[in-house]
């Protein structure tokens, strides 16, 4: 497996440079928390030069001296303008899209225990996309700020309704009702969205450029507004990871461990709709971010939750801001939206998943 080679050569690495220090070998366990460890400041490492990819390339050439200068140094000139109103706040968003993206697949498929699930499982992303229909056709929104809080209640109102649906009856709400209670709503909202949308084609005409999913013309003023809900849905996610880990063992183990599984799942969809419904409140539906990136960090780390969060959080912005560069460089002076991209790249990484059981299993 790839994170057998991974550990393996990172591990020879590390006791060649103990022993030549002098220093005792390692412990198999303190072995692998190292090769992690190091493999993740790697990952850190290529998001920041991506990020300075990001704030340097776009439709207009800047010299990476100049950009770095007014990088620094905000001096009022136009290159200044372009970097620093335009680009570092659509990287930043790249960031914390690709974040709350990663995070919130990783997080849905550790709950439902279904390796192919993504943030749009549970009615997440369509409840958004409904949100911002009711806003065009209905209250006549056409700007991106006003977009972000209709799709952001959207997403909230459905997050709570495939919770009431999947927990209704005498049972509770396992990953299997809430993954059916999701597609169910998810069917019902698009019937309706495709109604409302066919009766008003100049709200339609404004909706397909939001539902591509796009960081371009993502400023500070929608930036700020989904940064609170990102950040405390990725707190909630990292402190979800050992409860995660006792429940991997099977529901019993877990509550002998002293874990709460209607609480874990409960908290785990609060992240869930936090994360997702501002991720694509800001952004519009990026596909596949959040599938196919948990599995490169359980490739690279194992099944063990805190380090698959951990790595999805720093992994899903390379792949998402670096598909927003891509994107800049296909067709210059236009762009490529970054959704496009992401389903052009994620594309057969589905389709190997679903070929490749053992990448499939959790």
């Amino acid at each position: 497996m790839a994170y057998d080679q991974v550990a393996s050569v990172l591990t020879g690495a590390t006791d060649a440079a103990r022993a030549a220090t002098g220093t005792a070998p390692q412990s198999p366990r303190a072995r692998v928390h190292t090769v992690r460890a190091i493999g993740l400041i790697i990952s850190a490492g290529v998001l920041g030069v991506i990020f300075l990819l990001s704030i340097w390339l776009g439709s207009k050439d800047i010299a990476f001296t100049a950009t770095w200068d007014v990088l620094w140094h905000n001096d009022g000139s136009q290159d200044a303008l372009i970097i620093h109103a335009y680009r570092i706040p659509r990287t930043l968003l790249g960031v914390l899209v690709g974040a709350a993206l990663g995070v919130s697949g990783a997080l849905m498929q550790a709950l439902t225990r279904n390796a192919l699930a993504d943030p749009g499982l549970l009615g997440v992303n369509m409840g958004a996309s409904t949100g911002v229909v009711a806003g065009l056709t209905v209250f006549g929104v056409s700007s991106v700020l006003g977009y972000v809080w209709f799709a952001f209640a959207g997403a909230a109102l459905a997050a709570v309704a495939v919770y009431a649906l999947g927990s209704t009856g005498r049972g509770v709400a396992t990953p299997e009702r809430l993954v059916l209670a999701g597609a169910a709503l998810t069917a019902v909202l698009y019937a309706i969205d495709t109604a409302a949308l066919l009766m008003d084609p100049e709200a339609f005409d404004e909706f397909r450029f939001w539902n591509v999913g796009s960081l371009a013309g993502r400023y500070y003023e929608v930036l700020l507004p989904v940064l609170p809900f990102i950040v405390v849905g990725l707190a909630i996610a990292l402190l979800l990871a050992r409860p995660l880990n006792a429940m991997a063992m099977g529901e019993a183990m877990g509550q002998a461990l002293g874990v709460r599984p209607g609480r874990v799942r409960l908290l785990g969809a609060i992240a869930v709709t936090l994360l997702c419904g501002a991720a694509t409140a800001a952004a519009g539906p990026v596909a596949f971010v959040g599938l196919a990136v948990p599995h490169i960090a359980r490739l690279i780390v194992g099944p063990d939750q805190r380090w698959v969060l951990v790595y999805s959080l720093v992994l899903s912005p390379i792949l998402l801001v670096g598909s927003d560069v891509v994107g800049r460089m296909i067709a210059p002076p236009s762009e490529v939206q970054v959704g496009i991209v992401t389903a052009a790249i994620g594309v057969p990484v589905f389709v190997a998943l679903c070929r490749q059981r053992k990448l499939v299993g959790l």
